[in-house]
C-alpha cells in the first residue's frame, strides 16, 4: 500500500474568509444575536465558535454567549472505544430554553457526532431552534444529517481523511485531504 498523499484544501486566509461569511448566515439564521447561542463541539469545533463569536463581537457589537460539548459519553459506539474514554468539558449557559442554538464543528462526515450532539443538548434545555455550522462537509453521511451552513464543501472518498488544523490546538491554521488513510 502507498503512503497517504497530503493536498491542501484552505490556508489560513481561506478559513478566516469562510468563517466570516459562516458568521454572517449565522446571524441570518438565528435571526439577529439576541437569543444566539454557539456551541462547540469539542476539540475543534469550540475554537471554530470562538473565532466566529469575536467576528460577531467585531462586526454586529454582540456579545454572543458561547459554550462547548463533549459528545463522548452520547456516542453511539461508545462500548467500542474502550474502558476509559477520555471526556472533555461541556460548558454551557445555564438557559437554554428559548434559545437559537447554532452547533459548530469542524468536518460534518457520518453525521454520528451531530446526533450525539442533539441528544445531549436535549438533556439541557429545549431550545426555540437548533442550526448546524460545519467550517467542511465532507460527504459520507450515514444519518439524515445536513448543516444550515458550510464553510467548505469537500468531496472525500470513503478512505479518505479530512484533516482540520487550527493554530489554537495544531500551531497553524489548514485544511488538508489526506487520500489513502485509514480514516
Amino acid at each position: 500500500m502507498s503512503a497517504p498523499v497530503r493536498t491542501s484544501l484552505l490556508d489560513a486566509q481561506a478559513i478566516g474568509r469562510a468563517l466570516h461569511r459562516m458568521a454572517l448566515e449565522i446571524v441570518a439564521l438565528a435571526g439577529g444575536t439576541e437569543r444566539l447561542v454557539l456551541v462547540g463541539i469539542q476539540r475543534r469545533g469550540v475554537e471554530l465558535a470562538e473565532r466566529i463569536g469575536v467576528l460577531l463581537r467585531r462586526e454586529h457589537g454582540a456579545d454572543v454567549q458561547h459554550g462547548a460539548l463533549d459528545i463522548t459519553l452520547y456516542r453511539d459506539d461508545l462500548n467500542e472505544i474502550g474502558p476509559r474514554p477520555v471526556i472533555g468539558e461541556t460548558r454551557l449557559p445555564h438557559e437554554l430554553d428559548g434559545k437559537v442554538i447554532v452547533i459548530v464543528d469542524d468536518v460534518l462526515f457520518t453525521g454520528r457526532t451531530i446526533r450525539a450532539a442533539l441528544d445531549q443538548i436535549a438533556d439541557f434545555g429545549r431550545p426555540a431552534r437548533i442550526g448546524l455550522a460545519v467550517l467542511i462537509d465532507r460527504g459520507g453521511r450515514e444519518l439524515p444529517i445536513q448543516a444550515d451552513i458550510v464553510g467548505e464543501r469537500v468531496p472525500a472518498r470513503p478512505g479518505d481523511r479530512v484533516d482540520v488544523l487550527l493554530a489554537e490546538v495544531d500551531g497553524r491554521d489548514a485544511v488538508e485531504l489526506v487520500r489513502g488513510s485509514a480514516a
